[in-house]
C-alpha cells in the first residue's frame, strides 16, 4: 500500500440489485451471442490467424465494465485479461471482517467459496482442453511482472493456488522456453498458464515461445488469443450494438433487447470521419488494438492533432456513456469521484463484482480517495 495509495479506495459502492440484474442480463446476452454460427464467423473474421482456432477453453475471469447512469447500466468494455478479481475478493474479505452486517450484500462468493470458484474455474479450463485430470502447474504470466502495478494480485492468485494444492509460479512470458513439445519456466514444465499479457495475439517476439506452444496445444492457455476475438476486440462492439446485424445472426428478441445497455459503436474510416468529427462531443474514442485506457479519448477533449490519427482509422466511436458518480470525503471536504463497476464472470456467471472510483476521462488507479470498491447491493 505504501507504493500504491490509490489502489483501493476507503468507501463502498452501493448498487440497487434491479441494476446488478440487469447488467447480469447484458452478460448472459453478449455470451449466448459469442455462441451463434454467424456472429463467430463475423468477428473471427477481422481476428488474427493465431485466434482462429478453439482449443476449448472460454477464458478465466472475463471482466464486463459498466458505467450506469439515469437510464440504467451501460455496458462500455468488455476485458479478457481483467485485473482486480483477486484484490477485490481480499477487499471484500476484510469488509466482512470490520463489518459483518454488509455480509449478505456483498455481490458474489467470499473467502472459501471464490477460492474455491477460482480452482474450479483453472480446473474446468484445463478439461475444456484436456478432457480430464488437473493442471500440476500452472503459470501467471504477464511482461515484467514486478512491475505490474497489479503485482500484488499475481502473488494473492499464487497464494490462492499453492493453497489448494496447485503448484503455481509467477513468471515474465520472455522467460519461457519451448522445446521437446514442452513449456517450460525455469526449467520446470508448464502445465496452464494464466495469461495476463496485453498482447491479445502473442505477436511480440518476446512471446515467441508461448505463442509456438499455444499453436501446437502444448499447454493451456486462459485467456488465450480466440477468447479475446471473440469478446473483447473493440469492434465487436459494432455488431453487439446493432439491432440488425443481431436479427441477423439469429439472437432472440428478448436478448437483443437485453444489449440495447450497449452504447452504439461504429468504427472510424476515412470515408465517414467528417460525420464523426461533427458528433464528436457525444463520442469516446477507442483504438482496436488498445488496452486499458491507453489512447482513448473523449470526444469534446479531442484535438486537431489527434483527430487527424484518428480519421486515418483503427479507432471505433462510441456513444457516450455518463458514468456514475460517487460522493467521498477528502480532508474533511466532499468531493465527487466517477465511477464504473466490473462484473467478474466465468462461462457467463458473476463470480465478483467491484467498483472503481476516479476523476479524469479513464479509470486510473492515481486519484486520491480514488480505486477500487466493494459493491454492496441495496
Amino acid at each position: 500500500m505504501a507504493t500504491r495509495p490509490h489502489l483501493f479506495s476507503n468507501v463502498p459502492v452501493f448498487l440497487a440489485a434491479s441494476a446488478l440484474e440487469e447488467m447480469q442480463r447484458i452478460v448472459v446476452a453478449i455470451e449466448a451471442t459469442a455462441k451463434l454460427p454467424a456472429y463467430r464467423e463475423a468477428v473471427l473474421s477481422w481476428a488474427p490467424e493465431i485466434a482462429q482456432r478453439d482449443f476449448g477453453p472460454v477464458g478465466a475471469l472475463m471482466g464486463y465494465d459498466f458505467h450506469l447512469d439515469a437510464d440504467g447500466p451501460k455496458l462500455i468494455e468488455v476485458n479478457t485479461n481483467a485485473g482486480g478479481a483477486f484484490l477485490n475478493a481480499l477487499l471484500a474479505r476484510a469488509q466482512k471482517a470490520c463489518c459483518s452486517e454488509v455480509d449478505r450484500a456483498l455481490i458474489g462468493p467470499r473467502d472459501d467459496r471464490f477460492e474455491a470458484s477460482v480452482v474450479t474455474m483453472f480446473t474446468d479450463e484445463w478439461r475444456r482442453q484436456r478432457e480430464s485430470g488437473s493442471p500440476r502447474r500452472i503459470a501467471i504470466v504477464d511482461d515484467r511482472t514486478e512491475e505490474q502495478y497489479l503485482y500484488p494480485e499475481f502473488v494473492l492468485a499464487r497464494q490462492l493456488l499453492l493453497k489448494d494444492g496447485v503448484e503455481a509460479v509467477i513468471g515474465d512470458a520472455s522467460e519461457l522456453r519451448y522445446d521437446g513439445g514442452r513449456l517450460r519456466l525455469d526449467g520446470d514444465e508448464i502445465d496452464l498458464v494464466y495469461n495476463r499479457l496485453v498482447d491479445f495475439a502473442l505477436d511480440g517476439p518476446e512471446h515467441t515461445a508461448l505463442r509456438a506452444a499455444y499453436r501446437d496445444g502444448a499447454v493451456v492457455v486462459t485467456p488465450n488469443p480466440h477468447n479475446h476475438a471473440l469478446f473483447s476486440s473493440k469492434r465487436n462492439l459494432t455488431l453487439l450494438s446493432d439491432p440488425a446485424a443481431l436479427e441477423a445472426f439469429g439472437l432472440p428478441l428478448e436478448m437483443r433487447s437485453q444489449l440495447a445497455g450497449i452504447p452504439r459503436t461504429t468504427l472510424v474510416t476515412p470515408d465517414n470521419s467528417n460525420a464523426a468529427w461533427q458528433s464528436r462531443k457525444d463520442m469516446f474514442f477507442k483504438p482496436l488494438s488498445g488496452h486499458g485506457s491507453k489512447a482513448v479519448y473523449r470526444g469534446d477533449k479531442v484535438t486537431k492533432g489527434v483527430w487527424a490519427e484518428i480519421a486515418r482509422g483503427g479507432y471505433v466511436a462510441q456513444a457516450f456513456a455518463t458514468p456514475g458518480q460517487r460522493m467521498i470525503e477528502i480532508d474533511g471536504a466532499p468531493a465527487p469521484r466517477k465511477m464504473d463497476v466490473r462484473l467478474y464472470t466465468y462461462d457467463g456467471q458473476v463470480l465478483l463484482a467491484a467498483a472503481r472510483l476516479y476523476q479524469g476521462q479513464t479509470t486510473n488507479f492515481r486519484t486520491p480517495g480514488g480505486g477500487f470498491a466493494p459493491v454492496l447491493i441495496v
